[in-house]
């Protein structure tokens, strides 16, 4: 029996794309035994995708997303305002695919496509800001100028490499900025060279060393990078480690919050789930649970969440 009775698969196509065909011959076979009645399209521009997101979203009880962290952040941004909303699955088709990982997908399409047929439903916050919607970070400073820095032909010839080269070149040439930031009535100021809010666990495919990070608690995880040094390094690699007092770091702040407001010196252009969007200053809240996603994890079906 199906597990969904309507679903839509999406996917934004690119004219000339060899690669295509046999993913999709490697995943529709598996989706479609999941679902009753799925619609399959491919789009030819974010605008199209954002069309089609709005136009189905309400109408079906799963959306399947074959592509990289910037579709999935349009796709999420057409549907946060839909008052009913499908359950999302995410097939890997990016360079990093940082939040299908999060949601702890195979990163090989055939098995990340039997894993969502058989994972679990889980619900998943998702943050707002004044003009925009985010689902893995938002982010200014060293991450946002890593993006800025990515070269497009590295990018075609490396993939997730080219984001380390970038980061690497990026870390000589971070610019501190003055900063007041404000956590749920918690107020915190001073220099730094990068400030991300955190709702998933990684960027640029690698995780960050925070246990406390949670797409489903309601809360964000605010790191302050002062400086991109060794002791950075350091402060990162004992995070939430037995014994390690957080209080004693120098180079690195972690609170957790609702409501987060931020001012900078000097106007920061922001990195939302890799994608660049607006500027600071910038009021972020969290909506708990906004979104029900599959995760990788097979186990229980909990229809409770089909209809959200």
């Amino acid at each position: 029996m199906p597990r969904y009775e309507k679903g839509l698969f999406i996917f934004n196509g690119n004219a000339g794309n060899k690669e295509m065909e046999p993913q999709l011959s490697q995943v529709l076979p598996v989706i479609a035994q999941a679902v009753k009645q799925l619609t399959s399209i491919q789009t030819e521009s974010i605008d199209e995708l954002k069309d089609v997101c709005q136009q189905y979203g309400s109408e079906v009880d799963v959306m399947i997303i074959l592509g990289g962290d910037g579709t999935v952040h349009e796709c999420i941004n057409s549907l946060a305002e839909l008052e009913k909303r499908p359950v999302i699955g995410i097939l890997p088709g990016g360079t990093c695919n940082d939040f299908s990982r999060m949601m702890d997908m195979p990163q090989n399409l055939q098995q990340a496509a039997r894993a969502l047929v058989e994972g679990e439903e889980q619900p998943v916050d998702v943050g707002r800001t004044e003009r925009n919607y985010f689902l893995n970070f938002w982010g200014i400073g060293l991450v946002t100028q890593t993006s800025f820095n990515i070269d497009e032909g590295q990018k075609a010839r490396f993939g997730v490499l080219s984001y380390f080269i970038s980061a690497l070149k990026t870390m000589n040439q971070a610019d501190p900025f003055e900063f007041k930031i404000d956590v749920d009535g918690e107020k915190v100021e001073g220099e730094a060279v990068m400030v991300v809010v955190m709702n998933g666990r990684f960027i640029g495919t690698r995780p960050l060393p925070v246990p406390a990070i949670d797409v489903s608690d309601g809360k964000f995880d605010v790191l302050i990078i002062k400086n991109s040094n060794l002791t950075l390094f350091k402060e990162l690699m004992t995070m939430g480690q037995p014994g390690t007092d957080e209080s004693r770091f120098q180079e690195l702040h972690h609170r957790q919050g609702k409501k987060i407001k931020i001012e900078i010196d000097s106007v920061q252009e922001v990195d939302m789930d890799g994608e660049i969007k607006g500027s600071t200053p910038a009021h972020i809240e969290v909506l708990p649970e906004h979104f029900t996603f599959l995760n990788g994890q097979s186990g229980r079906f909990d229809p409770s969440h089909q209809n959200q």
